[in-house]
């Protein structure tokens, strides 16, 4: 018999983690010099409220503990691709014709599901900078963003943040790339070309001289610190491994200490790399990841009241907050309140008999529709003979991918967190950071105002609308 206890905080404990994502909004951008000292024990502060909470108020520690798995596994994957593609420098030849940069963006598009969508930034923006130097304008920045730091990663988890996060709860990995890859075409597609059109035009534009002068020279063209894609295929062979218990989080920071050690310092030096941004995610996630709690289990219990939410209503709703907040947690709020608005208790009670009467030998009668079938062998297929035991939030996940209709609606979340992530510049981690890449480029940066207004409305926005009408309108 399962006793899983059921929590069910109060709503206002949701506070401290809407304080958290304005500050992390808000703050930079009105007071950044006091965020930027002080931001570390913003993030604490508030999600020791939430763990206090869950420790004395609702005495339920196995919770927290959980919570802190997920948060280990989050960022020994995110550290370690940062670490380890910093230790690869790209060297590229040549001058980047407008043919030349769409085929290195769609390079990067593809790239960034191996090495993430920071990995990816980190190892291309500046041999991207580089490139088109003799003509470097705003839009090579901004359509980088678009691409390789946010559209371009939604093919796996290791892609984006919100999709690893998924996998944490139960999707599959190659879920993602067999559900989302038609999104995943269409967007990085339409980027392509509005880039062709607008890049070809300022290439013919450029007087030829300037263009001769500083071209790239045709021998620069060699990639440095080869050894780290041993170390990356360590890591994700690692992403499969789920036991034992924080096996795969100990090959991860292996590999990345290993990469820091052994890469020539010559590496790290020509690729500028430290670890400041990876400090930074590392401090806001502690508190983001204590902090939403509440909100999640909260939704888990209550999306039912709200009725239930069609996947293009999950698409722009997470897709909107994306664009403001950060776009991992607000993955996880929608994926529960989907979760919380299909999945009854009584289905999940169905599914665990399906598991314990399989785990005796036999099926039960309880096995009666497909979606309660589907998803018990999705939980055997993932957790073996563990599978029995799987808690009530793995079993949501499964039955939500187990159903036809209710599979739509998380394809709506996952891509609405990765697609509107590139709408502002702290829709998604990697934007801050090659925006700083580019200044000290001295590339043409558009302010906060003028990359939502310029680029983001008029050449983001049709894509995800043209995203929504073709796949979600229902």
């Amino acid at each position: 018999m399962h006793t899983e206890l059921v929590i069910s905080p109060n709503p206002w404990m949701a506070v401290p983690f809407g304080l958290l994502l304005a500050s992390i909004a808000l703050a930079p951008l009105l007071c950044p010099t006091w965020w930027i000292k002080h931001y570390p024990k913003v993030a604490i502060a508030l999600g020791m409220v939430t763990i206090a909470y869950y420790l004395f108020g609702l005495k339920a520690p196995s919770r927290l503990v959980h919570v802190a798995h997920e948060y280990v596994s989050f960022i020994a994957l995110i550290g370690s691709l940062f670490v380890v593609a910093g230790g690869i420098h790209v060297t590229v030849k040549g001058e980047g014709t407008p043919r030349a940069n769409v085929v290195f963006l769609l390079i990067g598009a593809l790239v960034a599901n191996v090495l993430g969508t920071t990995g990816a930034s980190m190892l291309l923006i500046r041999p991207w900078l580089r490139m088109n130097k003799y003509r470097l304008t705003a839009h090579h920045v901004v359509f980088f963003i678009f691409i390789v730091s946010n559209v371009g990663g939604c093919l796996t988890p290791i892609g984006d943040p919100p999709l690893f996060l998924g996998y944490l709860k139960g999707v599959p990995f190659w879920w993602v790339a067999k559900h989302c890859w038609p999104m995943w075409a269409v967007g990085v597609g339409f980027l392509l070309a509005a880039f062709y059109l607008i890049d070809r035009r300022n290439y013919l534009r450029a007087p030829v001289e300037v263009c001769q002068r500083l071209a790239e020279p045709p021998d620069r063209w060699r990639i440095e610190g080869l050894g780290n894609l041993v170390l990356l295929a360590a890591i994700l062979g690692s992403v499969f491994l789920k036991r034992p218990p924080f096996l795969r989080e100990a090959i991860m920071v292996a590999a990345a200490v290993a990469s820091w050690v052994l890469t020539p310092p010559g590496v790290h030096e020509a690729n500028r790399f430290n670890f400041h941004p990876l400090k930074e995610v590392a401090i806001l996630f502690m508190g983001i990841f204590a902090t939403m709690v509440p909100a999640l289990d909260w939704l888990q219990l209550h999306a039912a009241d709200f009725g239930t939410p069609t996947p293009g209503r999950l698409y722009w709703l997470t897709g909107s907050l994306s664009t403001v907040l950060d776009n991992a947690p607000t993955y996880l709020t929608f994926l529960s309140a989907a979760a919380g608005a299909y999945v009854s208790p009584e289905l999940i009670a169905q599914v665990r008999a399906v598991l314990d009467s399989a785990g005796s030998g036999g099926f039960g009668a309880s096995a009666g529709t497909d979606t309660v079938q589907f998803a018990a062998m999705l939980l055997r297929d993932s957790l073996g003979p563990g599978a029995a035991g799987a808690s009530a939030e793995l079993i949501r996940v499964a039955c939500l991918l187990s159903h036809p209709k209710w599979s739509l609606s998380v394809v709506a979340v996952s891509v609405g967190a990765v697609f509107f992530g590139a709408g502002t510049y702290i829709g998604n981690g990697p934007n801050f950071m090659v925006k700083a890449i580019a200044e000290e480029g001295r590339a043409h940066v558009p302010t906060f105002v003028g990359y939502v207004f310029k680029y983001a409305l008029p050449l983001l926005v049709p894509m995800l609308a043209l995203t929504w009408l073709v796949f979600f309108l229902t």
